[in-house]
């Protein structure tokens, strides 16, 4: 059944979406002086933030694609600088751009695929994070967009692109001391273990998941970046739309992703810790955001939040991309007082309370 919705989603959304990013670009926030809250040991810079993954933190690059996975229209944006909709899931920013503020960075990191993005801006790091996109392969070609394999290609490009604009040694620098941020998993416990179903259960399906990360991290490595961070599975089964699709009229959360996205955890995290000790110079951490997130979504109120079976946007049951947007009448108005924007992703106060909680716990192990 989650198939079926997700099928209907892209055959719904149409390429009439498209682009209103031509009419409103986003104001680059790279430029400006950021005052961080995080303090770093003496003698440690994070000169960039370099992310990988899906949704949760695309900034914008699935804008430049044929696909049916975007958000580039209101209501999309409208916390964010300027009330813009730049191709960010979410009401205002993604983790990667609060991570970036937090370590006074930047305000926000620009999508790699933006081609009116300026020298300036691939200074401070760059996301390459396509929306929908995840570890199984199948994942992204089922929906069009930048597999993680194509991601590291766009990184070895970048790589080049700053060399040309600093020179080799300051671009090295760059690349070795930047921090990393791998963001996946999402999309396919949620939509593609459900076409792997007949070759894997549950068990094997994140067993598969886990491997394909950790080659990834190996591959990330060999092209030079040593501050890794790797974002857990999050709680899938309780996003709004599991809830409608699988928790029938009570809506409760589904119990079969979950377990995915927990067994995928336990076999990821002491992988990413083996890696760690196997790879001279590294600096790798396993970031547990399912604990997090599952406690905000049991206990709103001690977070600050009224609502978290639903999304903001329109009824916060089902809509998410072009089923969510300006001429749906039911969009809340504080989308601050809900977890989920829309009926997948969470606010940006949401990832706020989120990156506070745990950019503090895990900086230590990434510098």
């Amino acid at each position: 059944m989650s198939r079926l919705v997700y099928i209907i989603f892209l055959l719904v959304v149409v390429e009439g979406s498209r682009n209103t990013l031509d009419q409103n670009t986003e104001t680059n926030a790279t430029e400006a002086k950021v005052e961080g809250t995080i303090k770093l040991p003496p003698n440690v810079t994070i000169p960039g933030v370099i992310t990988f993954g899906d949704s949760i933190v695309d900034s914008g690059n699935n804008n430049h694609l044929r696909t049916a996975l975007k958000c580039n229209f209101p209501p999309y944006g409208k916390d964010f600088p300027g009330k813009i909709a730049t191709g960010r899931f979410s009401d205002g920013r993604v983790p990667s751009d609060i991570v970036a503020e937090r370590l006074g960075i930047a305000e926000t990191i620009p999508a790699y695929l933006n081609p009116k993005l300026k020298n300036e801006d691939l200074l401070k790091g760059i996301n390459f994070a396509s929306g929908g996109s995840g570890y199984d392969p199948l994942t992204a070609k089922l929906v069009r967009v930048v597999s993680l394999s194509d991601q590291l290609k766009y990184f070895q490009e970048y790589k080049e692109k700053i060399k040309a604009i600093v020179g080799e040694e300051k671009a090295n620098f760059m690349v070795k001391n930047s921090l990393y941020l791998v963001v996946a998993s999402s999309n396919d416990i949620a939509h593609t273990y459900t076409a792997r179903s007949l070759k894997y259960n549950r068990t094997s399906y994140a067993d598969y998941l886990a491997g394909f990360s950790s080659k990834f991290v190996r591959e990330l490595y060999g092209l030079g970046a040593r501050r890794i961070g790797v974002f857990s599975a999050v709680p899938v089964g309780c996003v709004p739309a599991a809830r409608t699709v699988h928790g029938r009229l009570k809506r409760k959360c589904s119990d079969k992703l979950n377990e995915v996205a927990r067994h995928f955890n336990v076999k990821l995290s002491p992988t990413l810790e083996a890696l760690g000790k196997e790879l001279p110079d590294s600096k790798i951490a396993f970031i547990d955001v399912y604990d997090t997130l599952n406690d905000m979504i049991e206990n709103p109120k001690n977070y600050g939040f009224e609502v978290s079976n639903r999304g903001c946007c329109g009824t916060g049951l089902l809509e998410v991309l072009f089923l969510c947007n300006k001429i749906n009448p039911f969009t809340c108005k504080n989308s601050s007082s809900y977890i989920f924007w829309d009926s997948y992703h969470p606010t940006e106060k949401a990832y706020q309370i989120i990156v506070d909680k745990l950019l503090g716990k895990y900086i230590k192990q990434l510098v």
